[in-house]
């Protein structure tokens, strides 16, 4: 589990970081899906993906569950609000907040940690929760 800590001043947003750290992942071969809190942040993060400076990440943003959880198709980078993972196992980043129930079938998590003080007890939360189930943690102040 990776906790990528953003600047208290908020020069970074988390979404904006979020695309930075898909990039990295996904040219280093990896499959990413991103856990979104709702529509709006799955339709704001896509936005960014297609919008990267030097290249887009060409990735889906629908819900990649078909019957019994099965993806209809596989792209490299899923982003989904809806819990719905399909075929991927390999990395998640987590925006929701919240941890999802499926957490645990990925081979790395990363947790981006708000820059707003005000706005990190929720990634506390996840750290203890984390902690307390024996998972090795690291933090990354960016």
């Amino acid at each position: 589990m990776d906790f990528y800590i953003l600047p208290e001043d908020n020069r970074i947003s988390p979404l904006h970081y979020a695309a930075r750290l898909v990039e990295k992942a996904f040219r280093r071969g990896h499959q990413i899906y991103i856990h979104t809190r709702d529509e709006e942040q799955t339709r704001l993060l896509s936005e960014q993906l297609w919008q990267r400076p030097q290249s887009f990440l060409a990735h889906d943003a629908s819900d990649c569950g078909g019957p019994q959880g099965q993806a209809q198709k596989h792209h490299r980078i899923q982003v989904s609000h809806q819990g719905q993972p399909g075929l991927h196992s390999d990395v998640m980043v987590n925006l929701a907040g919240t941890i999802p129930d499926f957490f645990s079938r990925f081979e790395r998590v990363a947790e981006i940690v708000p820059g707003k003080p005000e706005s990190r007890s929720q990634s506390r939360q996840n750290f203890r929760f984390y902690q307390e189930r024996g998972y090795a943690l690291n933090s990354h102040s960016i």
